[in-house]
């Protein structure tokens, strides 16, 4: 390993490869010339990305359909995420999803749900991979967080928070033992993740949106420094540090809804 990116020709494994910011990194990573697994639910799109990056970048792509919040499928990425044939050097956390209603409005079971795939999938990840990257004395987790992190925004900003602090506490553990871990924490950024929610968008300035090929090439950047947070651009590092400093009363009803 050097740095924090792993050796050229290894096996890199996304979740939520097939859009957005996991997509994009699928791409990058393709044209540094990383073999990829992608992890998704829908098939056909992980197909359609399987052929597109293979036959671009010439490097093996392999598809895993799965629920991540289905206990079978959640089961088969942790087995191939364990296994050490063709192991995975490069493990991106990118799955999740926000809740378009309040905490009180939404059902428990959505709520937990929610939680699962923004903590336990994440967990789960890191502790499978680590089996088998620990021995080996080389790896890197890279987990998607958000700038919601930094402040109080309901259970997803609660969530978010744990990604940050938990990686950070790993990369301090592990990094000694030839493991590196990144949490990259971006803002608003322009893919299917607002779609998905169902929310308004147009109100939000136009100077806070940021596209997920920048944001990844810097995240990239970051986790090949070896950094334990990326926060993509100066505004929003500039974001973060108010937020530690102004009211919270005040920070959390200016709360970002990004990613």
């Amino acid at each position: 390993m050097v740095d924090g990116l792993p050796a050229r020709g290894t096996t890199a494994l996304v979740t939520g490869a097939t859009a957005g910011i996991g997509a994009e990194f699928a791409a990058q990573l393709a044209a540094l010339g990383y073999n990829l697994v992608l992890v998704a639910r829908d098939r056909s799109r992980l197909d359609d990305a399987a052929i597109s990056l293979g036959d671009s970048y010439g490097v093996r792509v392999e598809v895993l359909a799965a629920d991540l919040l289905e206990a079978q499928g959640i089961a088969a990425v942790e087995e191939r995420v364990r296994s050490t044939e063709d192991r995975i050097t490069l493990l991106v956390n990118n799955a999740g999803y926000g809740l378009r209603k309040q905490f009180e409005d939404n059902d428990v079971a959505a709520e937990l749900d929610h939680l699962d795939i923004l903590v336990a999938v994440p967990l789960r990840l890191m502790h499978a991979a680590l089996g088998q990257m620990l021995p080996a004395g080389s790896g890197t987790i890279v987990n998607i967080a958000s700038v919601a992190g930094f402040t109080p925004r309901g259970s997803y900003g609660a969530a978010k928070a744990w990604v940050l602090s938990f990686s950070r506490w790993a990369q301090l553990n592990y990094r000694d033992r030839g493991i590196s871990v990144t949490a990259v924490a971006p803002g608003f950024v322009r893919t299917e993740f607002h779609e998905r929610m169902k929310v308004r968008t147009d109100t939000i300035p136009g100077f806070l949106w940021l596209d997920a090929q920048s944001v990844v090439r810097k995240a990239l950047g970051d986790v090949s420094r070896g950094k334990a947070i990326s926060i993509p651009t100066v505004r929003y590092k500039l974001i973060v540090l108010l937020s530690r400093w102004l009211p919270k009363e005040i920070v959390a009803r200016g709360a970002l809804r990004g990613r």
